[in-house]
């Protein structure tokens, strides 16, 4: 990953050119980089901004997982299958649901 580009992106964020690309571009950069706390933070505002960004919604759900907010996690992966069914996004709807699913299997609390 270019080292630069959460720097540009932040720089263009601090302008005032806020919508959901940028946020969803932030968000996944973050992922990239395994800073799962401001990848989730970006990406929540993106799906806040573009409520039916079915990839968003993936990608928040995995940041969300990856600091074991398994609640807010599967909520997320339930709101983007939801979005992916809706806009008729396949693939989308396939991976969300395999993560989900593995999702469940390993926190006992939640049934599968």
């Amino acid at each position: 990953m270019n080292p630069n580009l959460i720097n540009n992106l932040e720089n263009m964020l601090a302008r005032g050119q806020d919508n959901a690309l940028l946020r969803f571009s932030l968000g996944t950069a973050y992922l990239q980089q395994e800073d799962y706390a401001n990848a989730a933070l970006h990406l929540a505002r993106c799906v806040a901004l573009d409520p039916l960004y079915s990839a968003a919604w993936k990608h928040y759900a995995k940041a969300l997982a990856a600091q074991q907010l398994t609640d807010q996690a599967i909520a997320a992966y339930e709101q983007g299958l939801l979005v992916a069914q809706q806009k008729g996004d396949k693939q989308a709807e396939k991976e969300m649901r395999v993560f989900l699913k593995r999702l469940q299997k390993n926190d006992p609390s939640h049934s599968v």
